[in-house]
């Protein structure tokens, strides 16, 4: 085995990358600053300090840039906007139809049906869209039928995981190892070359997502599963005596410590106040409140007030007679890349007004505590919290048709346009171009878009907002660290280093090992992160060996896919965790398990097909 001996500039970029494999972990650090701050160190230390490789050839900064125009990179971006049609027309909403009626009637196969469509669908399109549709379906099908919904969102989400690795674009991990294997030489593969392994593995872990991890998973209650509003439109009639009676507004106010919230004041039946500080108010006024009945009830006794409902001025509220809430509904809002909610406030985003809904709780999906007490409206919301809203069934439905946000209330259809089938006619001409050979996936894609805009599937509006910055820059990122492990000569020592610690074993025994070990980084960093990385060091080790390179590739693609066991492994991980109520521990229960069956199957099913 030829000595590899590291150069200093070697060892800066594996010390940068070790950095940035840290970074991408730190959940307050945005991952594309982490990215942009990467690239930014690598290209300035490489142009401060001019490097010439084995080869004698100068590698220059500029170079690093390359990632912005990798083919796989724009495949990948190109993919993602194809995609987004299918979401905004509604094309898919037939398949969710019918797994929701399946949903009503037997359930236990409903799961097997729902796992098999997600999985397959996750083949052809990236799983986040068909995540976000199939979970208000499991969400509302939870409400009519009474069952735990944390019984399947997991399985569900997991499940669609283990279909995109089944093809070339199933996920941008699998375009970005094809694509650095194209670039590098090595092999060109096509879009269905490894599907017969992921049929053999991958159908075992869809039969333990169904038979076994349902078992695994206490019930748990959503975080926000309260389907009864909390907040009531009430009056407050003033009482002579009490002590509202003659009192200025602001100091009926501060006697509720500034917390009662009076929409408008009522003094006969044609006149209404101002709200100003100064107004004095008298017996018989009617105060016009929004609050929770606890609290209308403690500012009742207060004030010295009466409690009426809203439309019932000769019924008290009492226990014959409780507050009704005509026409209100609640709806839990996840927060998703690319909605307007994301990174924002709902100050910022003037929430109430554009959309008139009530906030009323949060939950954090990567808080220690569930809950988030203060004012919600200052708040900066994350990809994965879910915000509890109060509204009209109208405000409810338009938010959900807007096809902005992601609401779980259940109640809605999703959208359905006559562009849908335009949009799957479109969506197979991708596929089938890509898969006969009539054309590379990043021509068809390419070609896809352009048709999807055409046609009016897709407006420049959606179509932007279906780029994701963060994965485009931790892609280009990963790219400029993998190519300068593979000029500076680390790969080639890394994989020296891995073949000697597992010097003695078969080659099929140092495949598993380097499969594990992109399993578990992969679910500590970002699975492109993992693979773009991992892939130059996978071809230095199958070279090493004298062995053909393709099993090791697929071992970094499967291995960097396997994002099961935690819920920051994937973005898909956060919106299940967070709409089934799951806690951590959830995750490591089934996704443990599940690693453990899709690394020991591929571990036997990779040398047996590849001959190793």
């Amino acid at each position: 085995m030829q000595a590899i001996t590291p150069d200093a500039h070697g060892i800066a970029v594996l010390v940068l990358t070790v950095l940035a494999l840290f970074l991408f972990t730190r959940d307050r650090i945005p991952l594309e600053s982490s990215s942009l701050a990467i690239l930014i160190i690598l290209v300035a230390g490489f142009t401060l300090f001019p490097y010439v490789n084995r080869q004698g050839e100068e590698v220059g900064a500029v170079a690093f840039f390359a990632g912005f125009g990798n083919e796989a990179l724009v495949t990948i971006c190109a993919l993602m906007m194809v995609g987004k049609a299918l979401e905004t027309t509604g094309a898919l909403q037939p398949l969710a139809n019918v797994v929701g009626r399946a949903w009503s009637t037997r359930p236990v196969l409903a799961l097997l049906t729902t796992l098999i469509a997600g999985a397959i669908l996750s083949a052809f399109m990236n799983n986040t869209p068909i995540v976000v549709l199939l979970m208000p379906i499991l969400v509302g099908a939870s409400l009519r039928s009474k069952f735990p919904v944390s019984g399947v969102m997991l399985p569900m989400g997991l499940a669609t995981i283990v279909g995109g690795m089944s093809t070339s674009i199933g996920t941008s991990t699998n375009l970005l190892v094809v694509g650095i294997a194209h670039d590098r030489g090595i092999y060109d593969f096509t879009m269905f070359e490894w599907v017969l392994p992921v049929a053999i593995v991958g159908g075992v872990g869809l039969l333990f997502l169904w038979l076994v991890a349902p078992r695994l998973l206490p019930d748990r209650t959503p975080p926000m599963a309260d389907t009864s509003p909390r907040i009531f439109s009430a009056q407050l009639h003033v009482k002579e005596g009490g002590f509202a009676a003659g009192k200025s507004l602001s100091e009926v106010l501060a006697k509720a410590d500034g917390n009662l919230r009076i929409d408008k004041i009522q003094r006969t039946e044609s006149l209404f106040l101002a709200k100003l500080p100064s107004i004095t108010i008298q017996p018989g006024d009617r105060l016009f409140v929004k609050d929770s009945p606890e609290n209308l009830k403690h500012y009742e006794s207060l004030l010295g007030a009466t409690l009426f409902n809203i439309s019932d001025i000769e019924h008290p509220v009492d226990e014959e007679t409780p507050l009704k809430a005509e026409g209100q509904q609640l709806a839990e809002v996840v927060i998703t890349r690319g909605s307007p909610l994301h990174l924002r406030s709902l100050a910022a985003a003037r929430f109430s007004v554009s959309y008139g809904l009530l906030p009323l709780a949060l939950h954090r999906a990567r808080a220690p505590s569930s809950q988030v007490t203060g004012d919600l409206n200052m708040i900066r919301l994350r990809a994965g919290d879910v915000l509890l809203v109060q509204g009209t069934r109208e405000a409810i439905a338009n938010l959900k048709e807007s096809g902005s946000m992601l609401v779980l209330d259940g109640t809605t259809n999703l959208p359905q346009t006559h562009h849908a089938k335009r949009a799957l006619a479109v969506m197979a001409f991708v596929v089938l171009a890509a898969a006969l050979g009539v054309l590379p996936i990043s021509v068809s894609a390419m070609v896809g878009l352009g048709l999807m805009l055409a046609t009016g599937s897709l407006g420049w509006r959606d179509a932007v907002s279906a780029l994701s910055i963060p994965v485009i820059m931790i892609i280009v990122a990963a790219l400029a660290l993998g190519s300068a492990l593979m000029q500076t000569g680390m790969a080639d020592y890394i994989a020296v280093s891995f073949v000697g610690v597992a010097s003695g074993m078969p080659a099929p025994m140092i495949l598993s090992a380097f499969l594990l070990l992109m399993t578990v980084l992969t679910n500590i960093v970002s699975n492109n992160a993992a693979a773009a990385i991992g892939t130059p060091i996978a071809i230095s080790i199958a070279t090493l060996l004298g062995v053909s390179p393709e099993p090791f590739i697929l071992a970094v693609l499967f291995g960097a896919n396997m994002s099961f066991a935690t819920p920051y492994g994937y973005q898909t991980n956060l919106l299940v965790m967070t709409a089934g109520g799951y806690k951590f521990s959830d995750f490591l229960r089934v996704g443990i398990p599940l690693t453990i069956v899709m690394w020991l199957g591929f571990s036997l099913v990779l040398p047996f097909l590849y001959e190793l």
